[in-house]
């Protein structure tokens, strides 16, 4: 009987320090920036607020790669970066998370730069003035930072086997390198990357592809999170430096942080809610520039509630 127990003692052991040296092996890789303002911060509301990005970062990636993936060569964005998503996770004290997607192309003010596009406070300050430029025009305050480029997001869709989602219509776009059938599929890493960017294939443009990214989010990290794939060492560490590659987060982010944000957008599918900002005029046109204007009055309504914990209650 002993000897059976002290096996038991060993086998647990071993499985505990395989998930442990899988976790912090892939965190080891991970680049850690700083993405938190210090100054003129707007006071802390009821649970935690996550800013989240997808870049279009070469990082990791060698000109081939980046071919495979259909966004050109490694140095294609050599120089300043581009968001291609930018979405609020809050995770509240009690109660339900909320996924906020905020288009790239919002007209907002800009700390240091007059207005512009949201998505210009990442290309002129990188995400410590994004995260300023959030915190704002939202008034909610930024606990924790995390971007992936083009390379960690098809990594990590490849790493679990691909991700089933069922498309309501064809989406054929040029530009994004896809040509998807309508229905049930399995998108790969490179199918997956060009459904989220792709917004030509959409009547409604940028504003269809931020909803598909909250969708495709939420059902990617449903799958991550599945203790078939967290439990396993070896499927753990195949997955922490498929996307170790392309993630940032900020500084003094624990992996034990991530792998909470981790499994709160698990829960997006399972009863979260999943929104956009207010938009009042999608097709806002102002300096020579085609942008989204937010419905301001439900925009800060929204944010209130978010940062007192109550329920949003917007389009989706």
């Amino acid at each position: 009987m002993r000897r059976v127990v002290v096996t038991i003692v060993v086998i647990l052991a071993l499985w505990i320090g395989g998930l442990l040296y899988a976790g912090y092996s892939a965190w080891g890789k991970v680049t850690k920036v700083d993405a938190i303002p210090t100054d003129s911060r707007p006071p802390a509301g009821k649970g935690t607020n996550v800013v989240l990005v997808g870049s279009d970062s070469r990082a990791g990636l060698s000109d081939e790669e980046g071919r495979k993936l259909g966004t050109g060569g490694s140095k294609v964005s050599a120089g300043a970066a581009h968001t291609d998503s930018i979405m609020i996770l809050h995770m509240p004290d009690s109660g339900s998370p909320t996924l906020v997607s905020v288009p790239r192309d919002s007209w907002v003010p800009i700390p240091g730069h007059g207005s512009g596009k949201i998505n210009a406070s990442f290309t002129y300050g990188g995400g410590k003035l994004l995260v300023q430029t959030i915190e704002n025009t939202t008034g909610l305050r930024i606990d924790d930072y995390m971007e992936i480029g083009f390379g960690g997001f098809a990594g990590v869709v490849d790493a679990v086997g691909g991700v089933r989602m069922c498309l309501p219509q064809a989406v054929k776009d040029k530009d994004a390198h896809i040509n998807l059938p309508k229905g049930c599929q399995t998108l790969d890493g490179p199918q997956a990357l060009g459904y989220v960017r792709s917004r030509h294939a959409f009547a409604a443009g940028d504003l269809a592809r931020v909803k598909h990214q909250r969708e495709f989010l939420g059902a990617l990290m449903k799958k991550v999170a599945s203790p078939s794939r967290l439990l396993v060492p070896w499927r753990l560490k195949s997955i922490g430096e498929s996307g170790a590659q392309g993630i940032a987060v900020n500084k003094g982010m624990s992996p034990i942080t991530a792998l909470k944000i981790m499994w709160t957008l698990k829960g997006i599918t399972d009863g979260g809610n999943s929104v956009q900002v207010p938009i009042a005029n999608a097709n806002y046109f102002v300096d020579g520039q085609d942008a989204v204007l937010w419905d301001h009055d439900k925009a800060l309504a929204m944010f209130d509630a978010l940062k007192n914990d109550r329920s949003v209650n917007v389009q989706p």
